[in-house]
């Protein structure tokens, strides 16, 4: 009993040692805190990595250690060869397969300069293109930060008609569209583009998004299924924007357009050229695009309804036997509260989210990230830096060994 006591002291003593070398090491405050992390460890869903990770997330001098002010990118991206080179952007095609198969991405930001910046780090490559937004009510830190940071690079540049974005209403997709229009009339010829938010993380290299882009044969990947019985008041319910919000008038909308049926998604999507151009030519299209105008959350039917439309590029019939789901779709890996649970349960689609929750959404944590890159999604949403770096950064290191693996 004595020896069991001392070997029970002598565990604890050790403990709480680590502890306070841990503690240690985190008031430092010094730049680079993430790398104490085991990424290792943690993707491979270890629980003392995990653990770690949580105690480092949770010390608010770690948390001040990782954040970067906006005005850091203005002063950073003055010698842009010094900026690239710091943060060790590609600068050149990292194969000809890729170089063959150039991508066009649209980025609606508002706010987290750094969660931007180490979004398109991770993204970007010499023959792809990108198209900026900025919100027009963005603070003028962001703005002027994200102008710095595009202005290093030939192939990004800001959108030419910003919008002043309003949440669940038609300005959301508007802010894409012109994006896109951008895209559509720009020199690059590119085969497919992704639409992205500040908060999302992509899950594959720019190679396998190549590949797996390839193989849709022209196809389009994204959420489009059956309005749901619960949604279509968010139709048949007229909206007005009134004082910056998406708000009932108490009236009833017109019926669609042309007979449309209406279909349900996600604001995420990844199409052809060849729908982009539909989009932007289809005479059909600018009667839709007013009728969306008085709806709720038309970003969550527009592109559903416009890839069940006959006679668009990539499109597939309206019938219930072709509807996708956005975890059959490759667009976006999104956990919904409402969905997590027991993967013992019938009514659960993924896992309990690991990190915390924004309007339902999880907002992931280490402990996410073994599941996640099981999926075939090419990237998830969301991630906050703010609130927790450690899956962002390691996801940014299991990425960049990934796409240099690919080289040899």
């Amino acid at each position: 009993m004595r020896l069991l006591k001392q070997g029970m002291f002598l565990l604890k003593l050790t403990i709480a040692l680590g502890s306070l070398w841990i503690l240690f090491l985190l008031t430092r405050n010094k730049p680079g805190e993430e790398k104490m992390c085991n990424c290792s460890g943690i993707l491979q869903g270890g629980r003392e990595a995990l653990e770690q990770a949580k105690l480092l997330t949770i010390n608010k001098d770690f948390q001040k250690s990782v954040h970067i002010p906006d005005e850091h990118y203005m002063s950073a991206t003055k010698n842009c060869s010094e900026f690239k080179l710091r943060r060790k952007y590609f600068t050149s095609p990292l194969s000809q397969e890729e170089e063959d198969f150039p991508l066009a991405y649209s980025m609606v930001v508002h706010h987290k300069v750094q969660n931007f910046e180490r979004l398109l780090r991770a993204i970007y490559a010499p023959q792809n293109i990108y198209c900026v937004h900025v919100d027009k009510k963005a603070k003028s830190s962001v703005l002027s930060a994200i102008w710095a940071i595009t202005a290093c690079f030939p192939n990004i540049f800001l959108v030419s008609q910003p919008v002043d974005v309003v949440y669940a209403a038609w300005p959301r997709v508007q802010a894409d569209l012109n994006c896109m229009a951008d895209l559509y009339n720009s020199s690059t010829r590119w085969k497919y583009v992704i639409n992205l938010c500040g908060q999302d993380f992509p899950l594959k290299t720019n190679l396998e998004i190549v590949r797996t882009l390839r193989s849709l044969k022209g196809g389009n990947s994204l959420h489009s299924e059956e309005m749901p019985a619960a949604q279509v008041w968010r139709m048949r319910n007229a909206h007005k924007i009134i004082d910056g919000t998406n708000q009932g008038t108490g009236k009833a909308n017109d019926p669609p357009p042309f007979n449309m049926p209406i279909m349900y998604g996600s604001t995420y999507i990844v199409v052809s050229r060849g729908f982009i151009r539909s989009v932007l030519e289809d005479s059909r299209v600018p009667a839709l695009m007013e009728w969306f105008k008085h709806t709720f959350i038309p970003d969550e039917m527009f592109w559903a309804t416009i890839q069940r439309m006959p006679g668009v590029s990539g499109s597939t019939p309206p019938h219930r036997k072709y509807d996708m789901s956005d975890l059959n779709a490759i667009a976006r890996l999104v956990k919904w509260q409402g969905l997590e649970g027991s993967q013992d349960s019938p009514d659960s689609a993924y896992p309990e989210c690991h990190g915390s929750h924004v309007r339902k959404v999880c907002i992931y944590g280490a402990g996410d990230l073994e599941w996640m890159l099981k999926q075939h999604h090419l990237f998830a949403n969301k991630f906050d830096i703010d609130t927790d770096p450690i899956p962002v950064y390691c996801l940014e290191k299991y990425l960049r060994k990934r796409a240099l693996s690919e080289l040899q």
